[in-house]
């Protein structure tokens, strides 16, 4: 498995293992997001730009821990992206912003260190804005599901019940959706997505 990590490290390989379910994945997000008003974007955790091209047109940011990936954003997308860890680097000097998206990145993350990020997400928010969340479910029963997560890079994948008191948590929830994610009729993964506005003291 760690081999496995190595190799999806690259971008290249990164975007041809996600592309099959790119679009399946994103079908929540689609349904409940009206990107055509959307102002100012943070991607939390892009990637190698994965997501930019939802955003034509918009201002942009990404930020990701991994070089690799966000010099290849760069070179590919032209937009800006910027290296830094999330757990413990502050961009409140980038907000506010009102469409934050973190696709697939927190299970890759402890509790401690999520629950300082929502929070931060929190703060960088418009009072008209909403976080969006796209993030692997562990189920809870044995299966092939629970399988692939066990074996997904990010060591720390939840059940639905821990997502949800995790966000709402944080945020006044408008969409809580769990979906599964296969082929052929196969569930190969359980996800789920989330928006929610900040909560205002």
């Amino acid at each position: 498995m760690r081999r496995f990590s190595r190799i999806l490290a690259r971008p290249s390989v990164y975007r041809v293992w996600q592309t099959p379910f790119a679009g399946k994945k994103l079908r929540p997000l689609l349904k409940h997001a009206e990107l055509r008003r959307v102002r100012r974007v943070l991607d939390v955790g892009c990637g190698p730009g994965t997501n930019a091209s939802l955003f034509a047109g918009i201002e942009y940011l990404g930020v990701d821990l991994n070089a690799s990936y966000v010099e290849d954003a760069r070179r590919r997308y032209g937009r800006e992206f910027i290296v830094a860890d999330i757990t413990r680097h502050s961009l409140s000097e980038r907000g506010p912003f009102d469409f934050i998206f973190a696709n697939s990145v927190l299970h890759h993350i402890e509790t401690a260190d999520v629950r300082r990020i929502l929070s931060h997400l929190g703060e960088l928010l418009t009072e008209d804005g909403h976080v969006h969340v796209l993030d692997l479910v562990l189920p809870r029963r044995a299966s092939l599901a629970r399988m692939l997560a066990r074996w997904d890079r990010g060591r720390y994948a939840r059940d639905v019940e821990e997502w949800r008191s995790l966000f709402f948590e944080f945020f006044e929830p408008v969409v809580f959706e769990p979906y599964p994610l296969g082929a052929l009729g196969v569930v190969l993964w359980n996800m789920v997505y989330f928006k929610g506005r900040a909560k205002r003291k």
